[in-house]
């Protein structure tokens, strides 16, 4: 089973386990700690995580800033991917194409999604594998969709 798979499993059954590995992960990846991500779903093709609406993320305007919604996105896919990927291969961002649909006017919740084929298509000399993400607002308006692209290679000394 994947690490971060692993420790979502274990921290998640204890209270406030959730919290717990939310709290690591941006400890792993310390830039993700500026929205404060708290992960409600971790599985194989999906990861869920909630930016709460506060000051520290929000806008001119009083909403959630776009690139808060953005690292939150990317967070998502980040759990998802390191919970899906086969231990022989590894990934990479390669891009991010996002639509803004609506005001960011409450809490998000940030989805990552993908299909079982995508994680075991014909490596090659590696290929593009896209993720599907968006951020619903707490009345359940998408306010931000699109795709991250990931470049999966297989890993070396596999």
């Amino acid at each position: 089973m994947p690490a971060v798979l692993d420790l979502w499993r274990k921290t998640s059954a204890l209270p406030l386990g959730g919290r717990l590995f939310s709290l690591a992960f941006s400890q792993k990846a310390p830039y993700f700690a500026s929205i404060r991500p708290r992960f409600t779903v971790i599985e194989p093709h999906r990861a869920e995580l909630v930016i709460r609406k506060r000051r520290g993320v929000q806008n001119h305007i009083g909403t959630v800033h776009a690139i808060a919604l953005c690292n939150g996105l990317e967070a998502a896919m980040g759990a998802l991917a390191e919970a899906t990927i086969p231990r022989d291969r590894r990934w990479i961002p390669r891009g991010m194409e996002v639509a803004y649909t609506a005001k960011a006017d409450s809490d998000v919740t940030c989805i990552a999604e993908t299909e079982p084929g995508q994680w075991t298509a014909e490596l090659g000399d590696g290929y593009d594998l896209p993720v599907r993400v968006r951020g619903v607002r707490t009345d359940g308006t998408v306010v931000v969709e699109g795709e991250i692209r990931l470049w999966v290679t297989e890993r070396r000394g596999a």
